[in-house]
């Protein structure tokens, strides 16, 4: 039996994201597949010894790694994830974060953003080399290292080569649905049906606030659901001032509750200054919502055609996209291309791979 560590940020279940939903599928699919997966956090004590590999997730966030690579020697892959946040506009915050943002490099930007998780948040920088080191040398030195880039696309990829132009071997692991959630039944729901929703942890990147500027006071119920992210709480508090009352921001959903969401709403919206995939985007697909999505990052190695593109700087784009897809039949060819490819399943299979090669069995 295959021995693998999870090893994810402090703040996994706390600031839940899309990473939460990927390594908890994956970690439950693996354990199907005979592969016996401990999930811990960055910050935990970890027995090395126990396992045969170590894998990692959020290559962005080097400064949970490097610790855990150095102590412990064993070989390990990452799931990349890498979320490139040099255009994503800092709204809603104080204006000294937007005025930094722009006068410094993005690896600079990310590497003060680590530091003041530290400071503000006690989120604690695990390895002295990233203080030394920054953000741009610390990914490299985890990516080189690595026996294996896992990452959700080959556009993914090749940005992130094009960028610290590392030869690690690479194996794609495609992000999923849970499959078991199509075999129950959800009820009808006054309040999502025909709705317009947006499911995701409420942050700049996300964009929910041109979202909210392009839908306001239209014929449209809106559904924003998610958790603030801490580092983003003037930016939730600005979404909430600029809501009409049309458009309604509430909290994280539970699986039952965001998948009768699902099975009742007409469109799904990400209109993300950068996605690699968009998790919420495939959940909300594959039970018959049409999707509107960010043009940026590695959307259409996913969706092609079957999704409405928006600029996300734009909140007359994404109100075009929306009415189009509002206005159109949903294509059921889509969910099936989904359930061909894009399940936990299938991502489990195709980690189990990876690590084979890696663990030459």
């Amino acid at each position: 039996m295959i021995k693998v560590a999870f090893i994810s940020r402090a703040t996994l279940y706390t600031s839940p994201g899309g990473d939460t939903k990927q390594l908890e599928e994956t970690a439950r699919e693996l354990r199907n597949l005979g592969v016996q997966v401990d999930v811990f956090l960055s910050n935990a004590v970890i027995e090395y010894a126990k396992y045969d590999l170590l894998h990692f997730f959020n290559i962005i966030r080097p400064a949970d790694v490097i610790c855990h690579v150095r102590k412990s020697r064993k070989p390990y892959v990452v799931s990349t994830i890498f979320v490139e946040y040099g255009n994503v506009k800092e709204e809603g915050r104080t204006g000294i974060v937007g005025t930094i943002k722009k006068m410094l490099p993005e690896s600079t930007f990310e590497y003060i953003k680590t530091i003041a998780r530290a400071v503000k948040n006690g989120e604690k920088i695990m390895s002295k080399e990233y203080i030394l080191w920054g953000q741009a040398r610390s990914i490299k030195y985890v990516a080189s290292h690595a026996k294996m880039l896992l990452p959700n696309s080959e556009s993914e990829y090749k940005r992130f080569i094009s960028k610290y132009k590392v030869a690690t071997p690479y194996h794609v692991v495609p992000n999923g649905i849970e499959e078991r959630m199509l075999n129950k039944q959800f009820p009808e729901s006054t309040k999502y049906k025909n709705a317009i929703i947006s499911m995701g942890r409420i942050e700049s990147r996300k964009n929910q606030l041109n979202l909210i500027r392009a839908l306001n006071n239209t014929q449209y119920q809106v559904y924003i659901h998610g958790k603030p992210s801490p580092n983003n709480m003037a930016y939730y508090e600005q979404c909430k001032l600029e809501a009409a009352a049309n458009i309604y921001i509430e909290g994280h959903l539970g699986e039952e509750q965001l998948y009768t969401a699902y099975a009742n709403a007409r469109v799904h919206v990400l209109p993300s200054y950068f996605e690699t995939t968009g998790l919420s985007s495939l959940e909300a697909a594959v039970m018959g919502c049409n999707i509107v999505v960010t043009d940026r990052g590695d959307t259409k190695d996913y969706f092609g055609t079957d999704a409405w593109y928006c600029e996300p700087e734009d909140p007359a784009s994404i109100k075009r996209a929306i009415d189009d897809a509002y206005n159109a039949p949903y294509n059921d060819k889509f969910k099936e291309r989904i359930l061909a490819n894009y399940t936990w399943r299938r991502a489990a299979e195709e980690t189990l791979t990876a690590y084979k090669q890696v663990l030459k069995l």
